[in-house]
């Protein structure tokens, strides 16, 4: 498995898989969208975008960064909010689980490490 600047490339036995990192980041965000206590993703730790509109779901992508080990391995930050009331370290720790467990799934590449980055706490 290699990568190019926007693509993972997976070597099969015909060819090769090239996998956009925008999908990777949506799996990641479709994922994080069914975890109890998120209530949304964060453009960076400052800007807030709302997860419940999916219209907003190829926005959201920017809570999302990327990025490969020498040994081809993904490592994923996610910029999330929780909601008020929730166990902080609970929800990151799902989040984490549900990430990873989706992307290896649909994708094939290896996770290596989902670093969760709370940046805020809804009251609605």
């Amino acid at each position: 498995m290699g990568e190019s600047k926007d693509y993972m490339t997976l070597p099969e036995q015909n060819g090769s898989v090239n996998i956009a990192k925008d999908v990777i980041a949506a799996v990641a965000v479709d994922a994080v969208r069914e975890v109890e206590g998120v209530a949304g993703m964060m453009t960076s730790m400052g800007g807030v975008m709302d997860l419940v509109d999916k219209k907003n779901a190829q926005k959201g992508l920017k809570g999302v960064r990327i990025s490969v080990s020498e040994d081809n391995q993904l490592t994923l930050d996610l910029y999330l909010t929780v909601n008020y009331g929730v166990s902080i370290p609970e929800t990151a720790e799902n989040a984490q689980k549900a990430v990873a467990t989706a992307v290896e799934d649909m994708t094939g590449c290896k996770v290596s490490a989902v670093n969760v980055h709370v940046g805020g706490v809804s009251i609605a």
